[in-house]
């Protein structure tokens, strides 16, 4: 497969993505930490029997940025320019991820896109704003022409994002994938470069 271009970084008002880097590591832990209870109901796991091993934060980024350079993913953090103290000048803090994967070239050209926020940032537009920009810059640079996302009929606050930006409902996929400790049944919703016009960030503004 060809090599892509990566590292990306986007932006778009107070909200952006860049990709998950290995020196993360305890900010993206604190966070995960301090959700614990908020991500464990969507949080993927393994399913008996296929355990790949504990592997560290760190192994784990420097994985999926080397996955990120041969197009198979897109590992980004979400920030929150919001989320910086006033007056800082220090990062913008990192209040998610959203991880574009299984992407796919040839003839289908698509790929599945996942996400969690910080509760405290939740109900901001912070999560529809990151998505719409990952999802352009799949249709208008990688040259794809489906995403897709997958989302648990129970995930009220997930359904709220693909509709208001306009993802087309498909059906429901049974005990689609192994969520929580069990697998579960989830919802498909999906969109082809067609159907966007000038993009799902223009649909925001």
């Amino acid at each position: 497969m060809a090599v892509v271009h990566w590292p990306v970084e986007l932006q778009h008002g107070q909200v952006g993505l860049r990709p998950l880097k290995a020196s993360d590591g305890a900010e993206w832990s604190a966070a995960r930490q301090r959700n614990i209870s908020w991500l464990r109901p969507w949080d993927a796991t393994q399913p008996p029997g296929a355990e790949d091993g504990a592997r560290t934060f760190r192994s784990m980024a420097r994985d999926w940025n080397r996955q990120a350079r041969y197009g198979r993913m897109l590992p980004f953090v979400i920030t929150y320019a919001g989320a910086a103290a006033a007056g800082s000048r220090a990062k913008r803090p990192l209040v998610g991820q959203l991880t574009v994967s299984g992407i796919t070239y040839g003839s289908a050209r698509w790929a599945n896109l996942g996400y969690w926020v910080d509760e405290q940032y939740a109900g901001r537009g912070i999560v529809p704003t990151a998505v719409a920009m990952a999802a352009d810059h799949c249709w208008f640079n990688l040259g794809l022409h489906r995403i897709e996302v997958a989302i648990r009929p129970e995930n009220k606050a997930s359904l709220r994002v693909v509709e208001k930006l306009g993802f087309r409902y498909e059906g429901d996929r049974p005990r689609f994938l192994h969520i929580d400790g069990e697998w579960r049944d989830h919802r498909i919703f999906a969109l082809n470069v067609e159907e966007v016009g000038p993009g799902l960030v223009a649909r925001l503004r």
